[in-house]
């Protein structure tokens, strides 16, 4: 946990003091749901339930240098708390990605946005656990650590100045997300593939070389 937070600290230092060299930088803000493949509802074998559905909100950055390559955040987490149903338990999945990422030009007011990263997930089982945490801050959930790889694109289109709309796909490779491990009130999926689809709007800072 101590090295996973210290990564994260890292990574997030050095997209900071990018900026200064950037050529370019990118905020997004965007929606979207999140669908996992196999059976649509929980396999009565094994427990387990497939990581899909539910409102999904996403903030992201990203700068970019010379010959359109750079690197980027994105965190996305489920809006509201989903029901595991053959436990009763209720769930939230955090996904935190950081990116390399590509974006040649197709137009003036057209851009791709290519990128793939490493990142981990953070899924929050809750109910009462005996933690201060919990006790005193409310905070009652457990926490189970995934790392992932991810994968995606997609297509801006500025349709005001330095503002964008942005259609977008990503796919997650999600490390034991279904290990079937439900110790600790920890809830498990039933596949380590996740697709995200959605869109975002945003805004560019800088411009083009």
């Amino acid at each position: 946990m101590r090295k996973l937070a210290f990564f994260v600290i890292v990574c997030a230092f050095s997209l900071i003091t990018s900026f200064a060299s950037a050529q370019q930088a990118d905020v997004t803000l965007g929606f979207g749901t999140v669908m996992s493949p196999g059976a649509s509802s929980c396999n009565v074998d094994t427990l387990l339930c497939p990581e899909s559905g539910g409102l999904y909100p996403t903030i992201g950055v990203d700068v970019i240098f010379h010959r359109r390559f750079g690197f980027g955040y994105d965190v996305t987490w489920r809006g509201g708390a989903g029901a595991y149903p053959t436990t009763g338990q209720t769930y939230r999945p955090i996904i935190n990605d950081f990116n390399a990422v590509f974006q040649p030009h197709v137009g003036k007011k057209i851009g791709i946005d290519l990128i793939g990263g490493i990142g981990f997930q953070d899924t929050r089982s809750y109910g009462y656990t005996n933690s201060s945490s919990c006790v005193y801050l409310g905070a009652c959930f457990t926490s189970s650590f995934h790392f992932l790889t991810d994968v995606g694109g997609g297509v801006r289109y500025y349709f005001w100045h330095h503002a964008f709309i942005r259609p977008e796909v990503r796919y997650y490779w999600i490390n034991n997300n279904d290990s079937g491990n439900l110790g600790n009130n920890a809830v498990s999926f039933g596949s380590t593939s996740v697709l995200r689809v959605g869109a975002s709007i945003g805004y560019t800072i800088g411009g083009p070389e």
